[in-house]
């Protein structure tokens, strides 16, 4: 262990502090409670943690070498070498949060371009500095629509088929705060519910409608009777967005959206067992003032010179305690870096590629389940790049013999949802080849064959 002061120096602070020994420091501590003896192993070098580490990492399954189906919020795609390259830069690795602007006009443009692709790519005016992830995002819409009505609208409308993560995240943000309302629709184990059945719970106590698009299940719905009838009682609507998906669907502020959040991880953010992912949170510029986390904006000094400020930020850190919209929100900026050099690359057509590779091949994944005897694809067109398929036996037990026959199989919705228990949600991106499906497929039916 490395212990930065000597005996010399830890003798003069005692001294200037009026105490002898460090022991004094602690007399206020019960005495005890204050030196318990800890069931630690005995020391060993640095050589011995790190081989005990390597053979734990060697234990790990790489998403790169297995076949993946498994998406449910994360998913695995190509990222080009140069967004790592690009991110491991000193002058963006080190990077915090850029409160002098005259030293951080690099990171706060960088900032800037995220929060202007992210707003292009959702058909929104304003985006915010990024949030935590997706489910945080998805909170803060409904934190952001309480203020906007002053706390006078307290309830909160679930769609059934957004992520169960990021019910439970905003329900850990809002249930029990006041007296505010979180209530859902029905989900229907054959998936045939659809927006219109949220219609008949909008009403004037209504402050925020959320639905997910593409839902969790991967399906695509209309959701334009829904998003009028909010609108008609004076509700906001948020869309829970999958940012691939957005290069062939229509964007969310084409389809009414008030407020836009996802998760950005499949924008060049590798699979890294959880995180650190990126939130985003777009919306439209008339709700700017309520909009959580820190914006940047750009302007120009006195000179005309151009340049990059953080502005308008709803943060307790900025503004009084009592006029903040969220305390805790803080931006991922170098996974925002990350998503804006991936967009910058790929581009539009890039970006629509991406996504009819991601329909296409699950598509063809899904029409060759369909065929296999015992297991039958639920989920009805149209669908984006998952789908949930009816298995024989429990997902669970499928997925552990996968598993040894090289593949990652999809999530089992029985875990989140007690009427689906034997359904297996399956993703296919551009990464799965055409002998991967194939392979998926034929291993199916092994597994399950008695």
């Amino acid at each position: 262990m490395f212990i930065p002061h000597t005996e010399v120096e830890k003798d003069a602070m005692l001294k200037s502090i009026g105490v002898k020994d460090i022991k004094d420091l602690f007399t206020d501590v019960p005495e005890k409670y204050r030196f318990p003896k800890l069931n630690l192993p005995p020391g060993v070098t640095e050589l011995e943690v790190m081989t005990e580490l390597s053979e734990y990492a060697a234990a790990n399954e790489l998403v790169g070498d297995m076949a993946c189906f498994l998406g449910a919020g994360a998913y695995h795609h190509y990222i080009p070498a140069v967004v790592d390259s690009l991110l491991r830069r000193g002058e963006f690795y080190t990077a915090y949060t850029p409160y002098q602007p005259e030293i951080s006009q690099g990171t706060l443009q960088a900032v800037f371009e995220f929060q202007t692709l992210i707003a292009n790519l959702t058909g929104m005016e304003v985006c915010n500095a990024s949030h935590y992830d997706g489910a945080t995002a998805t909170a803060e819409a409904g934190v952001m629509a309480y203020h906007h009505f002053r706390g006078k609208r307290k309830k909160i409308l679930l769609s059934p088929a957004i992520h169960p993560h990021y019910r439970e995240v905003l329900c850990s943000y809002l249930c029990g705060f006041e007296d505010i309302e979180i209530s859902s629709g029905t989900l229907q184990a054959d998936l045939s519910d659809q927006p219109d059945d949220l219609i008949k719970q909008v009403d004037d106590q209504t402050a925020l409608v959320v639905v997910q698009y593409p839902d969790f299940f991967g399906r695509i719905q209309d959701f334009s009777n829904l998003v009028s009838s909010a609108h008609q009682t004076g509700a906001l609507i948020a869309f829970v967005t999958n940012p691939t998906a957005l290069g062939v669907l229509k964007t969310p502020g084409e389809l009414g959206a008030d407020i836009v959040v996802g998760e950005g991880q499949p924008l060049g953010i590798p699979l890294s067992y959880g995180g650190p992912y990126l939130g985003y949170f777009a919306t439209r510029k008339e709700y700017v003032r309520k909009l959580a986390g820190r914006l940047v904006g750009e302007t120009s000094d006195a000179l005309g010179r151009r340049g990059y400020v953080l502005t308008l930020t709803a943060r307790e850190q900025h503004i009084r305690r009592e006029k903040a919209t969220s305390n805790i929100c803080s931006n991922q900026g170098l996974m925002a870096l990350a998503a804006t050099i991936y967009m910058s690359l790929v581009g539009k057509h890039g970006m629509r590629q991406v996504a009819e590779l991601c329909y296409q091949k699950a598509h063809y994944a899904a029409s060759e389940i369909a065929k296999l005897s015992g297991f039958k694809v639920i989920t009805r067109e149209p669908f984006f790049h998952e789908f949930v398929v009816k298995c024989p036996t429990a997902v669970n037990d499928i997925n552990h013999e996968l598993l040894d026959m090289g593949f990652i199989g999809g999530y089992d919705l029985g875990s989140s949802y007690s009427e689906m228990q034997d359904n297996m949600l399956v993703a296919v991106t551009e990464m799965n080849t055409k002998e991967d499906i194939d392979a998926f497929v034929a291993a199916l039916q092994e597994v399950t064959n008695d």
